[in-house]
């Protein structure tokens, strides 16, 4: 018996990907440089091999921040942080990661590897990503261990889910005319670039002051002079509004044509509500300004930890979405994190000291506990439905190979159409 039931894996071979992209860069600009880029790769090259090679660039970025800057301070803590030119490097990353997850379903096309497992594997490395690059953002942006870097992985994170719970309902991947996938990642890269030249310092100048609107009356009464990292974050605020807006109206759209209430969808955005906020919940003790995990170097794993849960989380909702199967509203990992949760806050709840978390080492190996389970549990879920995928459809995950119809492994330019060896 395997991860997904039979029904389950027939329904794997009703999948067909659809996609919407409205992005004018993604057309004009990018697109050109797509099509050139794809042509380096040899069709011997499988399209996974092409995502896993993309974030596993964005990974070693991550390792030369735990290498310089392994406490996760920044400047303003006292810290010397990386060497600017690092900040080059992770731009350069972030464009690779980009480019590689583009031309990835080009070169499944190419290769004829084209399916639902492709899908899985390209948003589950997507879904990483996401976590990796608000760490690496944050501390571009000089925020480092603050509930600002916590405001942006709840932001970023329900961006990804969004467009996750929008896909589920309506069958198409939607990138608008500003998506992360585009116009976020160049923004990122942006970021990065201008950090390299100046220094990470450089975004905590005040907005008022920097644009020169501080000498304007009329607008100093009424606009908070905050610090332009911050006020980043509340232009991320403003876009995941907007996305949500966005997302819901092309939910209602599918829902009413299918014939189908345009409420019961927002049910299903109740599990990220849910997990998002047990992790608050955690980071809140014994307070919101003295964070016993925010204001230490635990943060970083807390990070990590909380991102492969929610890749576990939106690859099980992708997992359904390819299969045609019940949306997944429970996460198992959940009684870990509410374990967690009302241990760090027994001194508010009861009155009672933490039994795990009492003193800062148990806490330590707790949180690095919590961070190899949501490993483990995340790296079993992708091997099983790997393994169960690709026996079903008889597909290689990184290789171009297929199964012929005798049951041999061939290269897929030696299969025909009909599933047998192209004679001579």
């Amino acid at each position: 018996m395997g991860y997904l039931s039979q029904p389950a894996l027939k329904n794997l071979k009703k999948y067909s990907y659809k996609g919407v992209d409205e992005s004018l860069v993604s057309h004009y600009l990018l697109t050109p440089y797509w099509n050139w880029f794809i042509k380096l790769f040899p069709l011997t090259i499988a399209p996974n091999t092409i995502t896993l090679l993309g974030l596993c660039i964005v990974v070693f970025n991550v390792v030369t921040l735990l290498y310089y800057d392994p406490l996760y301070l920044t400047e303003k803590d006292g810290a010397t942080g990386p060497p600017q030119w690092i900040y080059f490097t992770w731009a350069v990353g972030l464009f690779m990661y980009q480019s590689l997850d583009a031309v990835d379903g080009k070169q499944a096309r190419r290769t004829g590897m084209a399916g639902p497992l492709g899908e899985m594997f390209d948003h589950g490395c997507d879904a990483l990503n996401t976590t990796l690059e608000v760490v690496l953002a944050s501390r571009a942006l000089n925020l480092g261990r603050s509930w600002w870097t916590v405001a942006s992985q709840i932001a970023t994170l329900a961006n990804f889910y969004l467009t996750t719970w929008e896909e589920y309902h309506t069958g198409i991947l939607y990138l608008g005319p500003f998506s992360g996938p585009v116009e976020g990642i160049l923004m990122i890269v942006t970021i990065y670039v201008i950090t390299g030249i100046f220094g990470p310092t450089f975004w905590d100048k005040k907005l008022l002051t920097f644009t020169r609107l501080d000498r304007i009356p009329q607008v100093v009464q009424h606009v908070p002079n905050i610090g332009l990292n911050e006020s980043f974050m509340v232009f991320g605020a403003f876009g995941l509004a907007f996305n949500i807006f966005s997302s819901y109206r092309n939910v209602i759209k599918a829902t009413k044509s299918d014939g189908e209430s345009s409420l019961k969808p927002l049910i299903y955005l109740l599990p990220f509500v849910v997990s998002a906020t047990l992790q608050i919940f955690w980071l809140l003790s014994p307070s919101y300004h003295d964070s016993a995990i925010i204001h230490s170097p635990l943060f970083l794993p807390f990070l990590c930890a909380w991102g492969l849960q929610f890749a576990h989380q939106v690859g099980r909702m992708i997992l359904s979405h390819i299969t045609r199967s019940p949306f997944p509203l429970w996460h198992s990992m959940w009684l870990w994190s509410i374990v967690g949760v009302v241990d760090a806050q027994l001194p508010f709840l009861f009155d009672r000291p933490s039994l795990i978390q009492s003193t800062p080492k148990r806490t330590a190996v707790f949180i690095y506990l919590t961070l190899a389970v949501s490993l483990i549990t995340y790296a079993r879920f992708c091997a099983l439905v790997i393994r169960d995928i690709t026996e079903f459809l008889g597909i290689a995950c990184f290789t171009v190979r297929k199964k012929d119809g005798e049951g041999v492994w061939r290269e897929t330019r030696d299969i025909q159409q009909d599933g047998y060896v192209k004679r001579l």
